[in-house]
């Protein structure tokens, strides 16, 4: 009898997406502490070698993110969000990348200090990613059903099939209607905002406890973005799991991030509670931000832009990174770089002159 194309023989997970091969079995010999954050990046540094220098990618991030909680890392292309986290998922290419100092605890043990046996045994059963281009995440050639139940046969030791009744589970979860008939679907035959939640629930499979978003709506129109936002905001809920949501954009997060984290040529600039974020930033670069978020009421009138370029990070300035483009410069900022000022117990600017961005 012969075996259906959506059913490749054997059980190996070779070559069914990027998602699969981070996977390993659940984590053996590892003691976590139920009393310490549920992840915490602490004075994280990351350089990527060049051919006559190095680029300064991560300069002493420092962060962390509870069980139920949104955290949005925020920044144009450039300024280390997702080098960040795919230092924390452990895939980051070395070389050229390598990490110089810091650490990522999750529940108190440091990934970093890890043999890699033992940190990839903690992708997906801990810490998940979804990845930005949902098409490459999926492999082409096999269904989305082969593809989500392969992770229950390989990972769970199901058989095949409660491994597709499982897959069936997951792709209702992520609301895609008439699931059971989409399982020998192949990812071309989805939409862009479906094969996203196809990727939302091959990274849930494994019931992590930290899932990160790196730009998850991408290419998607306005209502499909609003569709996925809501999506991983109700799943976050559902699952009290923590939620690391990277983007460029603004307005993507304003409705369900509780913690937004600015990032500016490797360095967070501004972390503070969200509506604190938007309705008195205390960094220069997040004002700019703001700023340039179109607005209905504003209709006529030209979109504000923040001008010049973002430094080189194999030659950084030896003041503020952000001190060339910002309206607020002065001598000062041009030669002293300023350090991350506590401003509250949970707000930080990393600006010497943050109280007059904020009274602005």
């Amino acid at each position: 009898m012969s075996r259906p194309a959506h059913e490749p023989a054997g059980r190996s997970s070779k070559g069914i997406g990027i998602i699969v091969k981070l996977l390993e079995r659940a984590p053996i010999g590892l003691h976590f502490d139920d009393a310490a954050p549920l992840l915490a990046v602490e004075s994280l540094s990351v350089d990527f070698r060049l051919r006559n220098n190095v680029a300064h990618a991560l300069r002493n991030v420092s962060f962390s993110l509870e069980a139920g909680e949104t955290l949005a890392l925020l920044g144009e292309s450039g300024c280390g969000k997702s080098v960040t986290a795919k230092t924390i998922m452990g895939i980051l290419d070395v070389p050229p990348g390598e990490v110089k100092s810091g650490s990522i605890r999750f529940r108190g043990v440091d990934l970093l200090k890890l043999p890699e046996r033992k940190r990839r045994s903690l992708r997906s059963t801990k810490v998940a990613m979804v990845f930005q281009d949902a098409l490459s995440a999926l492999n082409p050639v096999f269904t989305v059903g082969f593809q989500l139940s392969e992770m229950f046969t390989v990972h769970r030791g199901m058989s095949r099939h409660d491994a597709r009744l499982k897959a069936v589970e997951m792709l209702e979860a992520v609301r895609i209607p008439d699931a059971k008939s989409r399982l020998d679907d192949y990812p071309h035959q989805f939409s862009g905002g479906m094969r996203q939640r196809v990727v939302i629930a091959m990274a849930l499979a494994l019931d992590p406890e930290v899932l990160i978003a790196d730009e998850p709506t991408t290419a998607l129109d306005v209502t499909v973005q609003a569709q996925i936002m809501s999506l991983l905001d109700d799943l976050r809920r559902d699952r009290n799991m923590g939620l690391i949501l990277i983007t460029h954009d603004m307005g993507v997060v304003a409705e369900i991030a509780d913690r937004i984290a600015v990032m500016y040529a490797g360095q967070i600039v501004e972390s503070a509670d969200a509506i604190d974020v938007y309705r008195q930033p205390a960094h220069p670069y997040t004002k700019a931000l703001l700023e340039s978020i179109p607005r209905l009421d504003d209709r006529g009138t030209e979109l504000a832009a923040i001008g010049g370029l973002p430094p080189d990070l194999s030659g950084l300035p030896a003041g503020c990174s952000f001190a060339p483009r910002c309206r607020f410069a002065r001598e000062e900022c041009r030669s002293d770089s300023p350090p991350l000022y506590d401003i509250s117990s949970e707000r930080s600017s990393r600006c010497h002159y943050w109280e007059a961005v904020v009274s602005s």
